[in-house]
């Protein structure tokens, strides 16, 4: 096997990500502090042709050197937009029927291995604060809590992990 140079993987360009057709999947970032895992969380998307990312309470916005570092230029092909409020904008989505997943530890969560979405349905995943989660109003709104099935010792991935653990999931069981 040899390895493929970057000129052979037939990566698209920003102009044809805008024009493809996307996942039918939302991100929304709940008061993410890390520059880090919010470029890594753009990238990510990027990856797997994501409709949108909402950046929420104290995120930080591109652009952003910070950002930049991970996202690889992912600012430019993922769309974005800046939202204040988690619980605003998670009613705004569930009016514009968007099924929204918080992606939490919680009482009679669904395990991510068991939750099969619909087809034609859009779903949007909220991914907590790196220290308190989503918050519990959010959840409570929540049409869902969606939870990764963890068998170690620790108790947590770290948000940048989880986003791209789900986000492969859903991307795998809504292309089938």
């Amino acid at each position: 096997m040899r390895k493929l140079k970057n000129n052979e993987l037939g990566r698209i360009t920003v102009d044809e990500f805008k024009s493809v057709e996307k996942t039918p999947l939302i991100v929304v970032l709940d008061n993410i502090r890390s520059l880090n895992n919010i470029g890594s969380v753009f990238r990510t998307s990027d990856a797997f042709l994501i409709e949108k990312i909402y950046l929420c309470g104290i995120c930080a916005t591109p652009p952003n050197k910070e950002i930049h570092k991970t996202a690889l230029g992912a600012t430019e092909s993922v769309d974005w937009e800046y939202k204040e409020n988690t619980l605003e904008l998670v009613k705004t989505l569930q009016n514009e029927n968007v099924k929204v997943l918080s992606i939490e530890q919680a009482e009679n969560s669904t395990k991510l291995d068991a939750f099969h979405p619909k087809k034609g349905e859009k779903y949007a995943i909220v991914m907590g604060n790196e220290v308190k989660g989503v918050k519990q109003e959010v959840v409570n709104a929540s049409d869902l809590c969606i939870e990764i099935p963890q068998l170690g010792t620790k108790h947590s991935l770290n948000i940048s992990v989880t986003t791209g653990v789900v986000i492969w999931d859903l991307f795998c069981k809504m292309k089938l």
